[in-house]
């Protein structure tokens, strides 16, 4: 599941240079990821960055997008141009 941050974002610029696959980017009020991109940090960390830093808690994670721990690390290593060894 891709996260998402919600209008209770206070615009402190914490998140966004954590996200290891530059998926978090201001958008027209207020920052926004990109689901393409997020991997909930998978392949990099143990938890989401962003979640961790983030002082209000406006990131909860994204109904829309539906995607297990496997899925994920799929697109880590798609985003990462890797691939599983057989």
């Amino acid at each position: 599941m891709a996260l998402i941050i919600t209008d209770e974002c206070i615009n402190c610029d914490v998140c966004e240079p954590e996200c290891p696959n530059q998926a978090i980017s201001m958008g027209p009020e207020i920052y926004e990821i990109n689901p393409d991109l997020c991997t909930e940090c998978v392949g990099h960390y143990d938890l989401p960055q962003c979640v961790e830093v983030c002082p209000v808690e406006c990131i909860p994670k994204d109904p829309e997008y539906v995607e297990s721990e496997a899925e994920l690390y799929q697109k880590y290593l798609k985003l990462k141009n890797l691939s599983e060894c057989p």
